[in-house]
């Protein structure tokens, strides 16, 4: 009787518990940079504090559908795609920085195309507007005096562009790509080359937010998966061999392989979130903006004082 009563006792404190857990799906895709939000829901890490999160793989350009119809309440996508989505419609709110590329994102081009300027005339597999690919592409051909208009452009999601061009594709002279896609190319140089990356191009930089209705009923789940993601990154400075495996199971690589792909790019911890939020954010912002405006990919710019809540990286 002793045993039962202590049973059910263990029961309703279990189940007490998961009422207190608070459900949030967040929509990501493969990309490196979002592993640790991977790795913070495997090893445990969101489920200690609280949360019951749920990641869906949605690709870029149909991530903001998806938080639209309430499918996600959260997502992680790059600076610039915020800005398109809320200017589109789909409010939504910043309130961490991922990471930043420093060569996970890059241009790769047929042999004998020797600069971005060649392209002029040329066809380039990239992925839809409003998604990191096409915004980048976009990026590098102003910075070397073209424009989108100067250019073919087909639509590949960045596995389906890599693929291509290792393939021989004879109908592409470029593909817009990124980790771990990018280093598949790398591997083969005669099929192409990569041309630029974000090491000389510094732009493609990923945060994290959610909608304000979620932010606003749930503070403490959003300080949650900020706080989460913060120990995810200290998980990887402790144990980098275990968060490997399982961040690069997520995208079938190796422990190898994936701890290859994360080194063109940096997770962001809290001390250098404070320091991107307090200035480098809005300016970004503001040029990309200008950007995508130009481009046509926008046709106003939204509030951008509204893009990102600080609150939860103190």
């Amino acid at each position: 009787m002793k045993a039962k009563l202590v049973a059910m006792a263990f029961a309703a404190c279990v189940s007490v518990v998961q009422a207190q857990e608070t459900k949030v799906t967040i929509g990501i895709s493969g990309w490196t940079g979002f592993a640790p939000l991977t790795l913070a829901k495997e090893a445990g890490i969101y489920k200690k504090l609280g949360l019951d999160v749920t990641l869906k793989k949605i690709p870029q350009k149909d991530r903001h559908l998806a938080i639209a119809s309430g499918d996600v309440q959260c997502a992680a996508t790059t600076v610039e795609t915020w800005i398109v989505w809320n200017a589109n419609g789909v409010a939504t709110t910043q309130i961490f920085q991922l990471d930043k590329s420093y060569g996970a994102d890059g241009m790769v081009v047929k042999p004998e195309i020797q600069k971005i300027a060649d392209l002029r005339g040329k066809t380039v597999a990239a992925s839809a507007p409003g998604t990191a690919p096409y915004f980048t592409l976009a990026w590098m051909l102003k910075k070397n005096g073209l424009s989108l208009k100067d250019v073919k452009i087909v639509n590949l999601e960045p596995q389906a562009a890599a693929n291509a061009m290792i393939a021989g594709n004879a109908g592409i002279d470029a593909a817009m790509t990124y980790e771990p896609y990018l280093s598949a190319v790398r591997a083969k140089p005669e099929a192409g080359k990569i041309i630029a990356t974000t090491l000389d191009y510094p732009m493609v930089m990923d945060t994290f937010g959610c909608t304000p209705k979620f932010l606003a009923e749930n503070p403490k789940a959003a300080q949650a998966l900020a706080d989460g993601y913060f120990q995810a990154l200290e998980m990887i400075k402790n144990d980098p061999k275990k968060s490997f495996e399982i961040m690069g199971a997520d995208v079938k690589q190796t422990a190898e392989q994936f701890e290859a792909s994360q080194k063109y790019l940096r997770w962001q911890d809290r001390a250098a979130n404070q320091k991107f939020f307090s200035g480098e954010h809005a300016q970004f912002s503001k040029e990309a903006a200008e950007l995508l405006l130009e481009a046509g990919i926008i046709r106003q710019i939204p509030d951008l004082t509204k893009l990102a809540d600080k609150r939860f990286i103190q």
